[in-house]
Formats: C-alpha cells, structure tokens, sequence
C-alpha cells in the first residue's frame, strides 16, 4: 500500500479534517482517504468497457456477458 505525506498543510485545514472525521466516526488518516477516493474514483465515473458495451448494444450488436478482473492493475516499470 503507498503512502503519501502532505507538508504545511495550514493548521485550519487540518482541524477541519479532524472535525470532519470525528463526525463520520473514523481517524483522521481514515477520513483523508475516504476524501481522496472519493475524489480521484468518483462511482460515477464513465468507464470505456461499459459504454462501448451499451454502444453496441444500441447499434444492434450482440450482448457480451463478461467477467471482469476487479484486480488493480501494476504499473510500469522503467528500469
């Protein structure tokens, strides 16, 4: 799992995380990356396979049930 350290982060910042977290029940840690997701994995978000499935399902294309890996992908070295 990485790890990631914010500096001067301003001291009203940091208690309104705190705030926030106490009143969601969590840790702060807990409450910043519950933010974080939330932020750079929106469930809205459109995925491509999805909607190119529904494309081709408006088109009159075939359905396609597939299972998809949920498994996060690694990513690439350079060494």
């Amino acid at each position: 799992m990485s790890s990631i350290t914010v500096r001067n982060l301003p001291e009203e910042t940091h208690r309104a995380l705190r705030v926030r977290a106490a009143m969601a029940g969590r840790s702060t840690e807990a409450e910043v990356r519950a933010i974080l997701e939330s932020i750079a994995r929106p469930e809205g978000r459109i995925k491509l396979g999805s909607l190119l499935a529904e494309i081709g399902q408006q088109a009159g294309g075939f359905d396609l049930e597939i299972e998809r890996d949920k498994s996060p992908s690694q990513p690439m070295g350079f060494e």
